[in-house]
């Protein structure tokens, strides 16, 4: 936990998608100092025409490394997501070669009680996490 879901332009190999989560999870666990094993990634992949992420006055630039990231997550410092920010574009850009200005972050919150891990039970709320 946190859940990170990454929209991209469908093309990159079985490589480059490893290197571009295992950075993106760096990130999060030094942001938010999750276990390193508490992992939940989803990847969407979609045709170049089906991504429009233009910027909103900004002059930022987008190529078809465009990373859209939506992150659902418990409530969160605005420190720490700032850290967050900075720590996926750089690893994004040292480990994966992608550009800061293709990174794009949603950061939705939620509460204890809007999860569940498995076997039917809200976790966070029985003490079990």
């Amino acid at each position: 936990m946190p859940l990170l879901r990454f929209d991209l332009v469908a093309g990159r190999t079985q490589a480059e998608l490893t290197t571009l989560l295992d950075a993106a999870h760096a990130a999060v666990v030094e942001a938010f100092e999750v276990p390193d094993g508490d992992r939940y990634q989803v990847v969407h992949q979609h045709p170049a025409g089906e991504m429009v992420v233009h910027d909103t006055g900004l002059g930022i630039d987008r190529t078809r490394d465009v990373v859209v990231l939506q992150m659902t997550s418990r409530k969160r410092t605005q420190q720490q997501k700032e850290d967050f920010y900075r720590l996926l574009t750089r690893n994004l850009e040292k480990e994966a070669g992608i550009a800061p200005s293709d990174v794009v972050v949603s950061v939705v919150e939620n509460a204890d009680a809007d999860w569940s891990f498995g076997h039917g039970r809200a976790q966070f709320l029985t003490g079990e996490l």
